[in-house]
């Protein structure tokens, strides 16, 4: 997939699980310490609007708690017209370097989204199914770099799983999470 079509796929997931929220689901706790269902979307919505300041890319603050629902979908139609014409926009970082602004936003946002909907999906009390081919594929690609990952502070330590467990739940195991959580 494109970039545009990563993002639009994994955006539209997200959506639905934000649209069956209802008003006293956002205080729910997620699987992420000390964060509830609403901190999964203030964060994807709040981190990724100062990253794409790297590419002179300015978005409008959003009251992510005013409306949790109403906030995300017009940040992710906001995320989705960048990806559908990124105009040749280049994202400067110090820590990534420079990468044109579609390949930016796949690499780090729209990954973020895909895999926070783990998060969400289990404070919401649902199963969440990331597809065990890319979480295969996301595991093998973080593991040679496991080091850099867990010292950018963004992963908690690894949570010991079985041999078989599947790929997804490897995967969240992997970046902190205990796949076994509830709410």
């Amino acid at each position: 997939m494109t970039p545009a079509q990563q993002h639009a796929h994994d955006a539209a997931r997200f959506t639905e699980l934000v649209e069956s929220a209802g008003p006293g689901d956002w205080t729910r706790p997620s699987p992420v310490a000390g964060w509830t269902a609403l901190d999964v979307v203030k964060h994807l919505v709040e981190w990724s609007r100062g990253f794409l300041r790297g590419a002179g890319i300015e978005l409008p603050a959003l009251d992510v708690a005013a409306g949790p629902a109403a906030a995300w979908k017009q940040h992710a139609a906001e995320i989705q017209a960048i990806l559908d014409d990124p105009a040749g926009r280049v994202l400067s970082n110090p820590h990534t370097g420079d990468k044109p602004v579609d390949e930016a936003i796949d690499q780090f946002y729209t990954a973020d989204v895909w895999m926070h909907t783990w998060d969400l999906a289990k404070a919401l009390g649902r199963e969440p199914d990331l597809g065990q081919d890319r979480c295969a594929a996301a595991l093998a690609a973080m593991r040679p770099i496991e080091q850099l990952l867990r010292d950018s502070g963004q992963y908690g330590p690894a949570v010991p799983v079985a041999d078989d467990a599947s790929p997804q739940d490897q995967l969240m195991a992997f970046i902190g999470r205990d796949p076994t959580w509830r709410p």
